[in-house]
């Protein structure tokens, strides 16, 4: 399993209107089928540069899903981004193989 992480960082002015629209694309990039899940986290740390910061762990149960996803979705959700938000987000994403799962007994 493979989880593709994005962080973003989103100026207060436009918290709202994007935690909106995030509930809405989550389920968009879900609809590629190339994702078994997500989670919508919140970044619990105080930013020297301000704003509120979250976290979107889509994750994949191959590599094979996750490249296919690049090359066919990737390119227009980002943008999706970029267009409504511009200059208002500030986001990086990061690949994780999960190696192990461990479990209270």
């Amino acid at each position: 399993m493979y989880i593709y992480n994005v962080t973003i960082n989103i100026d207060e002015s436009i918290h709202d209107t994007w935690l909106t629209w995030i509930h809405q694309h989550i389920p968009e990039v879900l609809a590629t089928g190339k994702f078994v899940n997500a989670k919508l986290t919140q970044v619990l740390v105080e930013e020297e540069m301000g704003g509120i910061t979250y976290a979107v762990q889509y994750q994949a149960k191959s590599r094979e899903d996750l490249d296919s996803y690049y090359k066919d979705h990737a390119d227009s959700l980002r943008g999706d981004a970029l267009q409504k938000f511009a200059d208002k987000i500030v986001s990086f994403r990061t690949e994780l193989k999960i190696v192990n799962e461990f479990y209270p007994k």
